[in-house]
């Protein structure tokens, strides 16, 4: 998805109507707070991976002074942009270290770093340095992030949760129509892929999607029913198999192999939180698990990797409906 991307937005700049500037000061709603922008921001901290994507697909690398929580290697793309702006952190940054950068404007991908419960701070924190907080609408509408863990997921998400966060950066930044042009490459992209597989709908069939473990022996941090991967599966006409509201419940493989799914999607990450982050040590436990390996997806070779970018609410969650329906049409689960 990623290298014709730049194509399809040049495209739809050519043929998109002139947007509407900006008119200053801004004032959006996000994530239940009232945030005002007196001017376009020109210090960004973008805590989160797929916010700094986004913000580099509409031009504005050059806005970011840090970055921070990466699973994966920057879209190629981004490569030259991304080796200018700081890392932070890998992972989760400090307070303090966001608060050197001088920004005038932080945005998180997740309420779990900037949020009630907030790891690198509470937005009222922020507030009261007087900088601005903007939370990516993904993590926040139809999801309850007050307790603890990845939040309960009320809704199912969906790609306009994408879209509403490129319109309202188009709209805090005064790049409305690179903006429009975005989320009109998207939605063809999406909309091909989905044309794809319609043929190859694969009604029914159970999936499981494993994203990692605080032990690999132990129990899996597996796809809640309305997270981005369950929109995924949705797609395809696939049941996932878990039923829980929360994100990433952490499930274990007994209730696993009561289900047995027809297909594992095993998610392929550098980060490395935790020991099952590594895609190796993942496959390596499916074939020696007295558990897992029993399960009719592990002896029919039925196990999808999939990257972690398609499983996060970002510019790659096409990716994981052409990768999952690519895997089904192969594995002639679908008529």
């Amino acid at each position: 998805m990623r290298l014709p991307l730049a194509a399809l937005i040049g495209a739809a700049l050519a043929g998109a109507a002139q947007a509407q500037p900006t008119q200053y000061p801004l004032t959006l709603e996000n994530c239940r707070e009232t945030v005002t922008f007196a001017a376009p921001p020109k210090r960004v901290v973008a805590i989160g991976q797929t916010q700094t994507e986004i913000l580099y697909a509409l031009g504005l690398g050059d806005r970011i002074v840090g970055t921070a929580v990466w699973f994966s290697p920057v879209a190629k793309p981004y490569e030259a942009v991304n080796a200018k702006v700081k890392r932070l952190a890998d992972n989760d940054p400090s307070f303090e270290a966001v608060l050197a950068q001088e920004p005038d404007l932080v945005t998180a991908m997740f309420e779990w770093h900037v949020g009630p419960n907030g790891i690198v701070a509470k937005r009222d924190q922020f507030a009261r340095v007087k900088v601005p907080t903007y939370v990516s609408p993904t993590d926040c509408v139809g999801k309850d992030n007050s307790g603890p863990g990845d939040g309960v997921r009320t809704q199912m998400f969906t790609m306009e949760l994408v879209y509403r966060n490129i319109r309202e950066f188009g709209q805090i930044f005064d790049v409305a129509d690179r903006a429009e042009a975005l989320v009109a490459a998207l939605r063809a992209r999406e909309a091909k892929a989905v044309e794809a597989v319609a043929r190859l709908k694969a009604q029914d069939i159970p999936v499981v999607v494993w994203f990692s473990s605080k032990d690999v022996k132990g129990d899996g941090f597996m796809a809640g029913k309305n997270g981005v991967p369950a929109y995924i599966l949705s797609k395809l006409g696939a049941r996932n198999v878990i039923t829980t509201n929360e994100e990433w419940p952490l499930v274990g493989w007994e209730s696993i192999a009561a289900a047995n799914p027809a297909v594992i999607v095993a998610v392929k990450m550098d980060r490395r939180r935790f020991p099952a982050d590594d895609i190796d040590k993942k496959l390596a436990f499916l074939k020696t698990d007295p558990v897992a390996s029993k399960l009719d997806a592990v002896k029919n070779n039925r196990v999808v990797i999939m990257d972690v970018g398609a499983t996060r609410a970002g510019l790659d969650t096409v990716d994981g409906i052409e990768t999952l329906a690519r895997a089904i049409s192969g594995f002639g689960l679908a008529p």
